[in-house]
């Protein structure tokens, strides 16, 4: 609707509307609405088992068409990436440049996202990326951005926006960019936008501790726990409070981390699912307060 909307505000009080111009306006929009709801495409993807998504995604490929099928190749070249097959992700992509100028803004965007990611991303080593590839997957975030908000899709304009500080290696601007993604997570009414606030504000504490700011490190990440229980796993809880935990320790506020690391080494133990971190700043932990014992048991849990 925010397509329509912004047409009918171009319309004077003395002038006519265009049904026909309008009524395009509003089917275009209703189709990106339409073509984002039928492809759920975070009921195919397994993060941690890229191999399995892109056979999923490759099995839907063979029943779809027009932008869907442009959209599932653009989420196999992402199963590439994570395994840096860098070179065939843009292999792939390139074979779909062609279509762009046809396809619908929701596939552009993602195209341009995805052929970012294969420049600059997590997986990429960040000190030996060129300037050449940070450039080009800033433009292709930007242009991501830029189309995911042209369709009313805040949730991938989010996503583009969060992979910004990839490509640079400007603390200052990894906060700027990092804030205009948390901004319009926060400003969207769209749940796939809010979701991403726990991820972000993780992401800005990060960015503070290692520019040594602490306290105010501290404050992003605790703002992150309530964000990460209203739309995470119990684990991506956990995983809020022990960066809590860690910021603490850095603050000397030890005996607050240690109760923190002990309650989620229990949580952890109950769900089945040990931590090596955790252990890990148990035994740091630990070994300050000058329990040698504790420490070497700990740090022993750590390397199993």
């Amino acid at each position: 609707m925010r397509a329509l909307l912004a047409g009918l505000a171009l319309i004077t009080m003395n002038a006519i509307p265009d049904p026909v111009n309008a009524q395009a306006q509003a089917q275009a929009q209703a189709q990106a609405t339409a073509q984002a709801q039928a492809l759920d495409l975070q009921a195919l993807w397994d993060f941690k088992r890229p191999e399995v998504s892109e056979q999923r995604f490759r099995e839907r490929l063979a029943t779809a068409g027009g932008d869907d099928a442009l959209v599932l190749q653009t989420q196999i070249a992402r199963t590439l990436g994570l395994r840096r097959r860098f070179d065939e992700a843009r292999q792939l992509l390139m074979t779909l440049q062609p279509q762009l100028g046809a396809a619908g803004a929701q596939a552009q965007a993602r195209w341009h996202l995805e052929w970012g990611r294969t420049h600059a991303s997590a997986t990429h080593k960040a000190a030996l990326l060129p300037e050449a590839d940070r450039q080009t997957a800033r433009e292709s975030f930007q242009a991501a951005a830029r189309h995911a908000r042209a369709a009313g899709l805040d949730g991938l304009a989010v996503d583009a926006l969060h992979m910004l500080p990839f490509t640079t290696a400007n603390p200052q601007e990894e906060l700027l960019w990092t804030q205009q993604a948390l901004d319009l997570a926060l400003a969207s009414p769209q749940p796939e936008a809010r979701r991403w606030e726990a991820s972000l504000r993780n992401n800005m504490g990060v960015t503070l501790n290692a520019m040594g700011r602490h306290a105010e490190a501290l404050a992003m990440l605790q703002a992150a726990v309530p964000a990460a229980e209203r739309n995470g796993s119990p684990e991506r809880v956990r995983i809020a409070h022990w960066m809590v935990a860690r910021t603490l320790r850095d603050l000397g506020r030890t005996a607050e981390a240690l109760a923190i690391q002990q309650r989620l080494e229990r949580e952890n133990a109950e769900a089945g699912t040990p931590d090596p971190y955790v252990f890990e700043e148990l035994a740091h932990l630990h070994r300050t307060a000058g329990d040698a014992a504790r420490a070497a048991h700990y740090d022993a849990l750590a390397r199993r």
